[in-house]
């Protein structure tokens, strides 16, 4: 029987990291993936081919839209979305095969199959053809990651009725895409398809679209999308979704009371994702899970199992795939006998609309809700020559700092490329930087990120230049 210091279930981004890094640190890791491709959700059916299908819409849309003002006159342009789709697919290949490399590169022993525990130190992998073979393991971590959700009155057929992942492998352009959620998934991929032509119903429970991230955030997304084309329903409860050959009918509750339905041909269910424990055998093991099916781990991530541990969407936080790889090293890092250190609070969340969203940090609500007294900055990214210059200048940055001492508690931008711009109110802040630092940093001109420094100038005493 093959005997390793580290074995990791799962190869999405926490997994393969996890992976990484163990070997780096001089453990003998082995990786067991079920699937015949490495990299999981992210790399499969999530970030990665969501973000090609995302860009190959942007095209289109600034082709059929924005190039005569840019003095680009062409034909019109036409969507050949199975080219899209198979662009997708090799961006996914080419990346899925880079972790396969990075596998070797760093000798790690990878088993193909379904990974369940026999005991604490034992691991059986079932492999496709039906055959099995066990292992052990001086320390494992689950790294299983998590699956859409649904509602329970909702039958998904997965040909009309539809996921994330068959959303990104259609045959045809959706008359009417009818989505099931506001959040980033289902912004996303609505996002798609409305560029390239398809009327998109948003159907929401919340009063507002993006819940989980600053309310202002949420309103000027909401006043984009809506501008761009999109609809939606808020407030709304759906109560049934009816497939009738090519047709879906989705039957909901306004705000109102009042009974409400949505025809389309098809609904994306995009209501989040829940663990993915399925055939672990973690009974086998001892380990527990807890109220909403995830896997219980203390402040080091170790399970009530002393040499089992779990990270990314299999346990509790957001389920976001660089969220799992800094718990993929803090772990690997911690068994190495090192003291890691994770700030979950400045784990940035993004929308990959256009334009982007991204925050990191307190939100206004929930520093009003506890009551700290603050100040805001503000900068609209209209005001900006680079933004002028792109025709990007829907958006802006908001800045929040504490009241008194002028750290920076929370940084909120829509605009383009905030999903890289996020990144510096993260160091900012993981190095509990002043509004003040920010002003006093030379930012190049012309960038978007100028945006940053002026907001942090609208909060240090309303000093912005160009507003």
């Amino acid at each position: 029987m093959s005997q390793f210091d580290v074995t990791v279930i799962g190869s999405g981004p926490g997994g393969y990291v996890a992976a990484i890094r163990a070997a780096q640190l001089g453990f003998k890791t082995a990786i067991i993936e079920k699937y015949p491709t490495m990299g999981g959700t992210c790399l499969n059916v999530g970030c990665i081919p969501s973000k090609a299908l995302l860009d190959s819409s942007e095209h289109f849309e600034k082709a059929k839209h924005d190039f005569a003002d840019f003095g680009i006159i062409i034909n019109e342009p036409k969507a050949d979305l199975a080219r899209m789709i198979a662009r997708k697919n090799e961006v996914v290949d080419m990346t899925t095969k880079g972790i396969s490399f990075l596998m070797d590169k760093n000798k790690i022993t990878v088993f193909e199959g379904v990974g369940s525990f026999e005991s604490a130190t034992k691991i059986k992998v079932t492999k496709n053809d039906g055959s099995t073979e066990s292992i052990e393991s001086k320390y494992t971590i689950i790294a299983t990651g998590s699956k859409p959700s649904s509602l329970p009155f909702i039958t998904l057929d997965k040909e009309r009725v539809i996921t994330s992942t068959e959303a990104l492998n259609l045959k045809e352009i959706p008359k009417h895409l009818i989505v099931i959620g506001g959040g980033v998934i289902g912004l996303e991929l609505g996002s798609v398809y409305l560029r390239l032509g398809s009327q998109v119903t948003v159907v929401e429970y919340m009063d507002k679209i993006i819940p989980g991230m600053d309310g202002s955030l949420s309103k000027e997304l909401q006043k984009v999308l809506k501008k761009q084309g999109m609809k939606f329903e808020l407030s709304t409860a759906v109560s049934g979704v009816e497939r009738n050959g090519d047709s879906v009918k989705v039957s909901a509750k306004n705000k109102k009371g009042e009974e409400v339905a949505f025809e389309g041909d098809y609904c994306l269910v995009s209501v989040g994702r829940k663990p993915y424990t399925d055939g672990l055998g973690l009974e086998a093991a001892g380990v527990e899970l807890d109220e909403r099916g995830r896997v219980k781990v203390n402040d080091h991530l170790q399970t009530n199992v002393a040499n089992i541990y779990a990270i990314g969407d299999v346990i509790k936080g957001a389920m976001l795939a660089h969220k799992a790889e800094e718990e993929g090293v803090f772990v690997a890092e911690t068994l190495a006998g090192q003291k890691p250190h994770i700030n979950y609070n400045l784990i940035p969340g993004v929308v990959y609309t256009w334009p982007e969203v991204a925050g990191v940090g307190q939100t206004e609500e929930q520093l009003k809700e506890a009551g700290v007294e603050y100040k805001v900055g503000n900068f609209p990214m209209r005001a900006l020559g680079r933004s002028r210059a792109s025709g990007d200048t829907d958006g802006f940055v908001k800045i929040i700092a504490d009241a008194k001492t002028d750290e920076i508690l929370g940084f909120h931008m829509i605009g383009a490329r905030a999903a890289d711009l996020v990144a510096e109110g993260v160091t900012a802040m993981e190095f509990r930087a002043s509004a003040e630092d920010l002003t006093r940093m030379s930012h190049a001109h012309p960038t978007y990120a100028e945006a940053v420094k002026e907001a942090a100038l609208d909060a240090t005493g309303k000093r912005a230049i160009h507003m």
